[in-house]
Order: C-alpha cells, then sequence, then structure tokens
C-alpha cells in the first residue's frame, strides 16, 4: 500500500456522466491513471488521445512534469489529450463558417495559456498560422459585408490573444516574423478609432518585438514613430497609455547610444513629458503600479542620457570648455574677458584669475580645468554649474559673493561643493544604471520640467549654502555638511513631491536644526537606555511584544497577499492569491485574473496545503523557481523577493513578493507557524520601536529620576525578626 504521502483525492469529470471520486497514486504513470479512469467509464475512445485537465476553467493539463501539484480536493476533468485538442482547435480557426471560427479563436486564446497545448499547437505551424490571419486583411471582408465588422474584430482580438499567450511561453524565437506581420501588427497601433483589445496586443507585441530582438527594433522602429503614440496617451484608458509608454521604453532602452539623444530630442519636441504629466501622472486618480513601473523605467531612461557627461573628463586644452569657467567668472564678477587681456603684464593677470577661481571656490585655483577631471560626475558637474549660473543668475551671484566675503576657513567654496553634490545626486538617481524590473519608485516632480535634473542641482545646491551657514561649518566639515545635506535631500523625497517647488518647500522645514532633532529622537529609539536595569526591563517584556508582532504577521497572513508569477513577459503577468485560514491550519490559494488590493475568500480559491504538511521556508537563490529559471543571475531585485514553502516530497509552493515589506510580513508569519524564529529585518525594527515606546510609557512616573546603573546594596539581615507584625 502506498505511503499516504503518495495519494491525492480528487474528483474526475466526464461529460454526461456522474463525476468520480478516486485516489490517485502519484507513483503511478499517468498514463495508467487516465486507462483506469477511462475503463471504469466503459469510454471507447484510445486512452492515448485522453488526458487529465483542471476542471476550474483554467484549461491547464495534467503532466508527468506537473502532476505533484495536484492538491487533495482538486476537481480534474478527463478530456482530449493535448494533441488532439490542439489540432481540432487547428482545423476550427480555418473554417469557413464565422462562428465556429471564432469560438475556436475564443477556445485557443484560452487554451495557449498552458504550455502542454501550446506546444503541441506550434508544432502543427500554430504561429504561422496565426500570422497568416493576421496579415491577411479582414477589411476586405467588412466592406462587402459591414453588419459582419463587429465579428471581424473580435475574431482578430482573440487572434492576437493567442499568438501572445502563445509566445509567452518562449518556444518560438521573435526573429522568426516577416516585415509583412510588423508592418500589419503597427498599423493597428497607427489606425485611429481601433478596438481596444486588438491595440493592447498590439502594443505588447511591438514592445516583445523591440525588447527581444534586435533586427525586429529596427524594423518595428520604422514602423513605429513617437508621434503616433502620442495620441494613445491623451486618451483616458490608463491601460492603453502604460502599454504605449511600455512601447516608447522599449525602443528607447534598445536604441543605438549615437541615436538616444537623438530620441530624447524628439521626445521633447513632441512634449511627451507635458502629455505624461497632463493626461496621466496628474489626470489619473490613481497611478496602478505597472503604470508606475513603466514611469519609474522611463525616469530612468531620462536620466542615463546624463551618463556620458557624467563620466566625460575635461580637457585642460580645449578652448571650449575653458570658455565655460570663464563665462562663470564673468558672471559672478561682472567682468569681460576681453578686458582682461588689455594692458598689464602676464603674471597680474594670472593673479587676477587666481583670486576669482579662488572665491568660485575651485580646488585648482591656477587651472579649475583639472578639477573636472575626474569621473564622475566629469562635465556633468560644469553642465549644472552654467546652468546656475544663467538661469538662476542672482542665486548664484549671492552665493558666489556671499562666501567670497567671509574667512577664508568658513567660506563655502561652490566650485568644489557643486562637484560633489552632482557625483551624490547621480549615485540618489542611480544615473547610468539599468532600470530594475521590479521598482515602481517614480518620482512625479521630475515630469514638471523639461531640465529637472539641472533644475533639481539648482535647488540643492541652494539648501547646501544655507546648510553650511547653519552648521557654521569650515572647510574640514565639508564632508560632514554634505552628509546632512544628503540625508535632507532623501527624506525630503521619500515624501514623493509632486512638484519642484513643493520639494523646495519641504527642504526649507528640513533646517539643519531639525535634521538634528530628528537624529535624536532615533537615537533615542535605538541607543538610549542601555543601563543595566532599563536592558532587564527590556529583556522581560520583549516576549510580549514578539507575541505581539507574531499575531500582527498571522493576521496579516489570514487577510491574504495577491503575488505575481514569475514570468519573462512583465506585461503578461499572472497573479495568485494566497491566504491563510483563521484557525491557522491552512494556507488556500488559486489564480486570479489580475492584481487585487482586496480580499479574496477562501471559497473562490480553490487549492489548499495544510500547515501540517510544510517541511520548510527557503529564501533567495535556494528557491526551486530561482533556480530552474536563473532568475537570480539576471535580476537580484528578484532574488531578495523570493521564497518557497517545501511539502510533501519534492513539492514546493514559489512565491514573489510584491516588496520587500510583503516578503518579510510572510517570511516572518510562516517562521511563526512552524515555531520558529522571526528574523527580518522589518521585526528588528517593529520590536525596536515597540519596545521603545513601551519602555518610556513605563517610565513616564520617574521622569527627570535618574536610575542607577547597579541595584541598590541588599542590607545585612537584621540580629532578630521581632519588629515582624504578628497576626494572632
Amino acid at each position: 500500500m502506498p505511503p499516504p504521502s503518495d495519494i491525492v483525492k480528487v474528483a474526475i469529470q466526464w461529460p454526461g456522466a456522474f463525476p468520480k471520486l478516486m485516489e490517485i497514486d502519484q507513483k503511478k504513470p499517468l498514463s495508467a491513471i487516465i486507462k483506469e479512469v477511462s475503463d471504469g467509464w466503459s469510454i471507447s475512445q484510445n486512452h492515448d488521445d485522453l488526458a487529465l485537465q483542471y476542471a476550474d476553467g483554467s484549461g491547464f493539463y495534467i503532466t508527468e512534469k506537473n502532476r505533484n501539484e495536484i492538491k487533495n480536493g482538486a476537481i480534474l476533468r478527463l478530456t482530449d489529450s493535448p494533441a488532439t485538442n490542439a489540432q481540432r482547435l487547428h482545423d476550427r480557426v480555418q473554417s469557413s463558417s464565422m462562428d465556429v471560427k471564432l469560438e475556436g479563436l475564443k477556445d485557443l486564446a484560452k487554451y495557449s495559456r498552458d504550455i502542454t497545448f501550446a506546444q503541441e499547437f506550434i508544432n502543427l505551424d500554430g504561429i504561422y498560422l496565426l500570422t497568416q490571419m493576421v496579415e491577411s486583411d479582414p477589411e476586405r471582408y467588412q466592406k462587402l459585408q459591414k453588419i459582419m465588422k463587429p465579428c471581424f474584430r473580435e475574431m482578430l482580438s482573440y487572434t492576437l490573444t493567442a499568438f501572445v499567450e502563445l509566445m509567452d511561453h518562449g518556444i518560438v524565437s521573435w526573429d522568426t516574423f516577416s516585415v509583412a506581420f510588423i508592418k500589419k501588427i503597427a498599423s493597428f497601433v497607427n489606425k485611429s478609432g481601433m478596438d481596444v483589445s486588438i491595440l493592447q496586443r498590439s502594443l505588447a507585441i511591438l514592445e516583445s518585438m523591440v525588447l527581444n530582438s534586435i533586427d525586429l527594433y529596427q524594423k518595428v522602429a520604422q514602423e513605429i514613430t513617437i508621434g503616433q503614440l502620442i495620441p494613445h496617451l491623451q486618451g483616458t484608458d490608463q491601460e492603453i497609455q502604460t502599454y504605449s509608454i511600455a512601447v516608447i521604453n522599449a525602443l528607447f532602452l534598445k536604441a543605438p547610444d549615437d541615436i538616444r539623444q537623438e530620441m530624447a530630442n524628439i521626445l521633447a519636441q513632441k512634449q511627451l513629458r507635458s502629455i505624461i504629466l497632463s493626461h496621466v501622472i496628474r489626470a489619473q486618480k490613481t497611478i496602478n503600479n505597472e503604470m508606475a513601473h513603466q514611469l519609474y523605467v522611463l525616469q530612468v531612461l531620462t536620466f542615463n542620457l546624463l551618463e556620458d557627461r557624467m563620466m566625460t573628463k575635461m580637457d585642460p586644452q580645449d578652448q571650449a570648455q575653458r570658455d565655460i569657467i570663464f563665462e562663470l567668472r564673468r558672471i559672478a564678477f561682472d567682468v569681460e574677458p576681453d578686458q582682461n587681456n588689455l594692458g598689464g603684464s602676464i603674471e597680474k593677470r594670472k593673479s587676477m584669475y587666481t583670486r576669482d577661481y579662488k572665491k568660485l571656490g575651485f580646488t585648482n585655483n591656477v587651472n579649475p580645468a583639472l578639477d573636472f577631471t575626474h569621473t564622475p560626475p566629469g562635465m556633468l558637474a560644469l553642465d549644472n554649474m552654467l546652468y546656475f549660473a544663467k538661469h538662476h543668475q542672482d542665486a548664484y551671484i549671492r552665493i558666489v559673493l556671499e562666501n567670497s566675503s567671509r574667512e577664508d576657513e568658513h567660506e563655502c567654496p561652490f566650485g568644489r561643493s557643486s562637484i560633489e553634490l552632482t557625483k551624490m545626486l547621480c549615485e540618489i538617481l542611480k544615473v547610468g544604471e539599468l532600470p530594475s524590473e521590479t521598482c515602481n519608485d517614480f518620482h512625479p516632480m521630475f515630469f514638471t520640467h523639461d531640465r529637472s535634473f539641472e533644475e533639481f542641482f539648482c535647488i540643492c545646491i541652494q539648501l547646501l549654502n544655507k546648510t553650511w551657514k547653519e552648521m557654521r561649518a569650515t572647510s574640514e566639515d565639508f564632508n560632514k555638511v554634505m552628509q546632512v545635506v544628503k540625508e535632507q535631500i532623501m527624506r525630503s523625497l521619500t515624501n514623493k513631491p509632486s512638484s519642484l517647488d513643493q520639494f523646495k518647500s519641504r527642504l526649507q522645514n528640513l533646517s539643519y536644526t531639525e535634521i538634528l532633532k530628528i537624529r535624536q529622537s532615533e537615537r533615542m529609539n535605538q541607543e538610549d537606555f542601555q543601563s543595566r536595569p532599563i536592558l532587564e526591563l527590556k529583556e522581560k517584556i520583549q516576549p510580549e511584544i514578539l507575541e505581539l508582532i507574531k499575531q500582527q504577521r498571522l493576521n496579516r497572513l489570514v487577510e491574504g497577499t495577491c503575488f505575481r508569477k514569475l514570468n519573462s513577459r512583465r506585461r503578461q503577468d499572472k497573479f495568485w492569491y494566497c491566504r491563510l485560514s483563521p484557525n491557522h491550519k491552512v494556507l488556500h490559494y488559486g489564480d486570479v485574473e489580475e492584481s487585487t488590493q482586496g480580499e479574496i475568500p477562501h471559497d473562490n480559491l480553490q487549492d489548499k496545503l495544510p500547515v501540517a504538511d510544510i517541511k520548510a521556508i527557503v529564501t533567495g537563490k535556494d528557491c526551486p523557481h530561482m533556480k530552474e529559471k536563473g532568475a537570480h543571475k539576471q535580476n537580484k531585485e528578484l532574488l531578495e523577493l523570493a521564497f518557497s514553502i517545501m511539502y510533501d516530497s519534492n513539492c514546493q509552493l514559489n512565491f514573489i513578493a510584491p516588496d520587500k515589506h510583503e516578503y518579510c510580513i510572510w517570511t516572518d508569519g510562516l517562521n511563526a507557524l512552524l515555531g520558529k524564529d522571526m528574523i527580518s529585518d522589518q521585526t528588528r525594527n517593529d520590536l525596536d520601536t515597540l519596545l521603545s515606546m513601551e519602555i518610556k510609557l513605563r517610565l513616564l512616573d520617574l521622569e527627570n529620576i535618574q536610575i542607577p546603573d547597579a541595584p541598590p546594596p541588599i542590607p545585612k539581615e537584621p540580629s532578630n525578626y521581632d519588629f515582624v507584625y504578628d497576626c494572632n
């Protein structure tokens, strides 16, 4: 008799028969199980042409590879094998009957999500068939019979859906498609009044072509222009807007270095930034995660255009570059370069230049060009300084003259500060790094100005000068000032200001005094109360705080979370939901159509995993889905969000958390269910915060009373105990 762990209790359906309850022995070959089921119903059809399939509407087949995923209580269906079904659908989609053809395409779009079926359909040259159907212009039929137009639109929509689902499995290379197919897909995007579903899938196909093939990028770039995508951004459908920005990002990302700047100039001419600001960021009530991700990618790619200047060293012999430094001097001190060459000795003119360059705060007073030979920030720092001098002239002159009138040790060197600040801003905005596949951290304020990085610098250089004065800093305090400025910038960015003016006002509220208060408060939470009595009190109340955190984690698991399935194509991501039962005995989970923020009832989640069956929790590169996909080699962010539940023999439930917070919640909660320690960073932070608050509450009555480091000595025992009150 096989062990209980190898037996799965399921219900199996067959059209026209009562469902059959049976136990599946996972050690038996799947073909033997299918034969046993078909013989039980006396089905005449050859059992080799039959297969088991989930009856939940997903259309996923049971194979030897995925059979271990079958759960107790699952409802299966005995149906045609993937090969038989693929052949039937292959014939139906070519039917001369429009009704038969349409229903066949609907079924094909559904079944194509299953990789087993997809492989069989592709083996029948199914991809070629679909491309031919797309390339053949249905409009010629519409001219003859206009009443059929909605039917043709629906057929085209399901054809493109099936195509997207089949290509999603990565079985067929994107390099195999013809120019005619690309032109046809592009025509759907370029044509006004196109059906939304057709437009969505066409944009998704174009994005995948660009991202997966250099040759196709060049062909798509010839067919699609930024101007043709702009009208889709000016609509109200956020999905269409998201797909459109995704195509722009893909074209931007794959463009050769020599034409990327040209593309950026075209985007500026088409006023893409202002269109996104008006029709997306400010027009939409809520920005969904996918749109936020695409805006983040566009933000990163835009800032990466600065990398070339950031990594370019200044050539001290280049007269054009030296003229920029002369211009900085001219604006600051209102002198004309040609006047300096009239009269006077060379030594006198050199002395005059050296004096002015010292006032400008350059490290090398004789030849300031040498200050810009370090990369990063290279020439980008000089570009920022010139922009500040020209576009914020009064503020620039005030900073230079104000510092040149101070004592040498107290002046804030404008040149050195600008160079270090530019380098810091590049680090904060990660200039030169490729965008993360999971991040959606975009800043609306960078979409409010065509020269947002330069304006960002101008605000921050004035902040630096203000903080320098507040700290009464000297040249020895330069690094300390830069650390405070970085903290001020980072704290202000955390609030996601909607405009540069709002960012500036928030910086005004984060003075050096305020930073000191914040640091002191945080230090109190982290380092204060280190005396022995307080440490003993912490040790005493820590278990109840940990129990409180544990209950919070378990309550969050009971509420449940929507997870993303690992997928090579972000736009077609699949989602699933998992939640813990209120009695903490069972994990309920199942696929959902789209990402959801609300709770999904347990009854809607068909799969179950008893907590008692869980063997271990693994994270990061130890997760099976990280090893199989090789994702940890390509994306460190995914690696940090991955964890798996191991159960039974070689079975696992794989997770990709939406963010680091959810990752900590779930790993903590699962470890708590198994009776293990909660070791996440979130638990440590919560423990420190709650401990500090609890101790402060308990010590309120002892305010201004010094607590000794050691307890008072125990007095000697008395000579007798006659003073004890005798109740008798």
